[in-house]
């Protein structure tokens, strides 16, 4: 039986599922792990693990399907990172996560300043430098860790690290790269050869290639590690939000891909490179796309401290006190910026709040509240998204959270959108399969994994959460300098 293997390593577990070549689930698996929160700010992960984790998937999948041959592989993870190791590609320190990972703020002003100010950065490479950049968390560690990155010989993501020890190919995909900002060119599609030796130096530029293209095979030595088969294609692969995307065809120019995860994240496809100081104008995943992005820095992350915090056994309980909580969550509003906030405000320092409280409110008005927290911030990003050029003509939900219809029904009703909602919601590894299978033969997207059902707003709860969206836009601006000064606190 031909098939392919999909995995992706994600913020709080990895994935990795096997398929045939038109997309029927064999077999999958799933890896919890924790990333590291060293210090306020600080949220680094063992790059060590990926593989590892990559490893265990592999033999579980091949166990749970004797009888499969695998043709092909394909790779994503949560990005952009910055996994630094030495010429041995032996991990120098903890990969730094994306944009939830706010440490090297004093490296985004410093280098916005030498680069000519905002405009010039958002010019040439499509974002302004913020925490979700990579480069100023490579000029971190040059700058606080001297003798670390002294040892330091190539730079990786989840993806490319995953590639390299399949293949021995050093190689990141376009998509990734251009996250890497400010060392890659978006126009031209290559890194800035000047801005590269001024950040990273003594660090050797990884090859680029697109996601869906052959990074090298499946040598000797990994295959004897993995259990599978020497010679059989590796794809580059991509950052998960765009493996995810591709997971339910929503790659198409007019398409919003919409996930639910450990944090939201936003990919909407361009027919030209678009800008915003708000957004990311990213390369896509695919040869040639463009897409303006956007992130939440919480959402699943929030929903989950909540459940350990009220010593829920599981979601379902919550779940189903929020329903009954009701349309406003009993008077209760919260601002979702637990961990600072990505898109659209850009503030590390914002924090999370809850407004209303009292002492009649329950664990169920809590949990409505911080689903209608993600819902508020999610209409944020999509006005930002269309103010900036954007063109939405289809929201794909995509993601753990889309399993059950409360939270997406709440962020329909806020956002008065419909949410087409996948067969498969297994998310980036079932994406990566997907490229994976393109290798072997031409199998349309739209057929990969057509949808399941659609979610559309409630037109009663329309007015109802319009005035809690003033209130939403308007409670974080009372209260940032307060938050501000909270978040200095909190780092002293």
């Amino acid at each position: 039986m031909k098939t392919v293997l999909g995995f992706d390593v994600g913020t709080s577990s990895s994935k990795g599922v096997l398929t045939t070549l038109t997309g029927e689930v064999l077999a999958s698996t799933q890896i919890s792990h924790e990333v590291s929160r060293p210090a306020v700010g600080h949220v680094e992960m063992d790059a060590t693990v990926w593989w590892d984790e990559f490893v265990t998937a592999s033999a579980t999948l091949l166990n749970d399907v004797p009888e499969a041959k695998v043709a092909a592989v394909g790779v994503s993870g949560m990005g952009p990172c910055v996994a630094l190791t030495d010429e041995e590609d032996h991990p120098v320190r903890p990969a730094i996560l994306y944009g939830v990972d706010t440490r090297a703020m004093a490296q985004v002003e410093r280098l916005t300043d030498e680069l000519g100010g905002p405009e010039a950065v958002l010019e040439s490479c499509g974002s302004v430098l913020s925490s979700q950049a990579a480069g100023p968390k490579i000029a971190w560690v040059a700058e606080t860790e001297p003798e670390i990155y002294a040892r330091a010989a190539r730079l990786y993501m989840p993806a490319s690290f995953l590639v390299r020890k399949l293949t021995g190919a050093y190689v990141l995909d376009h998509q990734s790269a251009s996250q890497a900002t400010p060392l890659y060119d978006r126009t031209q599609r290559q890194w800035f050869a000047k801005r590269w030796q001024h950040i990273a130096p003594g660090i050797e530029p990884p090859a680029l290639a697109w996601a869906e293209e052959i990074a090298g095979t499946i040598t000797e030595s990994a295959a004897a590690l993995t259990g599978l088969p020497a010679g059989i294609p590796v794809v580059a692969g991509t950052i998960d939000a765009w493996a995810e995307a591709l997971s339910v065809d929503a790659h198409n120019v007019g398409d919003l891909m919409l996930m639910y995860g450990t944090t939201m994240f936003f990919v909407n496809t361009v027919a030209a490179p678009l800008t915003s100081p708000s957004l990311w104008g990213t390369a896509g995943a695919l040869r040639g796309t463009s897409n303006l992005a956007g992130g939440m820095a919480t959402s699943g992350a929030i929903t989950n401290w909540l459940r350990k915090l009220c010593a829920a056994d599981d979601f379902g309980e919550l779940v189903a006190e929020a329903a009954d909580s009701g349309v406003g969550a009993r008077g209760l509003l919260m601002l979702p910026y637990f961990a600072g906030e990505r898109t659209p405000i850009m503030d590390p320092d914002a924090r999370g709040l809850i407004a209303g409280l009292t002492l009649e409110h329950t664990r169920g008005d809590l949990y409505r509240a911080a689903l209608e927290a993600t819902g508020f911030a999610v209409r944020h990003n999509i006005e930002t998204i269309e103010a900036a050029g954007g063109r939405i003509d289809r929201l794909v939900a995509v993601g753990g959270g889309t399993k059950g219809d409360v939270w997406t029904q709440i962020i329909s009703d806020i956002t008065g959108r419909e949410q087409v909602i996948p067969t498969e919601t297994i998310g980036a590894s079932y994406g990566m399969a997907w490229l994976a299978a393109r290798t072997l033969a031409d199998i349309p997207g739209s057929q990969w994994n057509p949808p399941a059902r659609i979610i559309t707003p409630n037109p009663d709860h329309e007015d109802a959460y319009a005035q809690r969206y003033e209130l939403f836009r308007s409670l974080y601006e009372a209260t940032a300098d307060h938050s501000h000064a909270l978040a200095h606190a909190q780092r002293s």
